[in-house]
């Protein structure tokens, strides 16, 4: 289905996981993708290669979210690539699907740990939507990922669950914000998902255990999360907004 023909999407943590599955999902929809990674610059290039074999546009932007300037340094990065192919800057799509999942108690979480997550998880988005706003088109689409841990008490999320709590109070917010531009702002929701973040549930032991605790009786993979995010992309989720969609298979309901 072409429906985002036309359309051009960034992508944060696009190299693997749940950010490669929705650059892959976006652009088999026809969007040009804007691939960004921080580190994995092989697999990020291989997306872009797999996008571009299909006749559909993408590029890899390398960009520290850790860094209080990265969010910035994406768009310098961005706005050249967009002006040298289309001749503006415009966009249509942002998916901020990078995080840091720093995995332990309060006692253990350190005063640097907890900003990491806190700067990747919240205040990188934050100022991706801010810098973002006068370059996304009208009837644009912003898509947050968050995580079922904001609903569920697990201990060992103590950073990583408030700084995601934070980004479902911004989506809701903004919802209101962009609402009379036509652009939309939800979050989803995933839960145990088989990614390099949750090697729990990739491995085939831990997995069968974590599946008891699932409504649907399996782990999640990166197409079931993708693909309500490619939904929410296109114009039939146009009168969805402000709204926290679990994508969890209904973990521990």
């Amino acid at each position: 289905m072409a429906e985002l023909v036309g359309k051009i999407a960034l992508v944060t943590g696009a190299s693997r996981g749940i950010g490669r599955m929705t650059a892959m999902r976006l652009a088999d929809m026809g969007a040009t993708v804007a691939v960004h990674y921080r580190n994995s610059a092989a697999a990020a290039h291989r997306v872009v290669e797999e996008i571009s074999a299909k006749g559909t546009q993408a590029f890899a932007l390398q960009v520290n979210l850790s860094d209080p300037d990265g969010p910035k340094r994406m768009y310098e990065l961005m706005d050249v690539e967009l002006e040298r192919r289309f001749g503006s800057n415009k966009f249509d799509i942002l998916v901020n699907n990078a995080g840091a999942a720093t995995r332990a108690v309060i006692e253990e979480v350190t005063e640097a740990d907890f900003d990491e997550t806190l700067q990747v998880d919240l205040k990188a988005p934050f100022f991706l939507i801010k810098y973002a706003s006068p370059r996304l088109r009208d009837g644009g689409r912003i898509i947050n990922v968050s995580s079922m841990g904001t609903r569920v008490a697990f201990p060992v999320m103590a950073a990583y669950a408030p700084a995601k709590a934070g980004l479902e109070a911004l989506t809701l917010l903004l919802a209101a914000h962009f609402g009379p531009r036509g652009i939309t702002v939800n979050v989803v929701l995933p839960g145990a998902t088989a990614t390099d973040m949750n090697p729990a549930a990739k491995d085939p032991v831990q997995s069968r255990e974590l599946a008891e605790t699932i409504a649907l009786r399996r782990v999640g993979q990166p197409e079931d999360i993708a693909d309500v995010i490619a939904f929410l992309a296109t114009d039939r989720a146009r009168w969805v907004t402000g709204q926290r969609i679990d994508t969890s298979g209904g973990q521990r309901i």
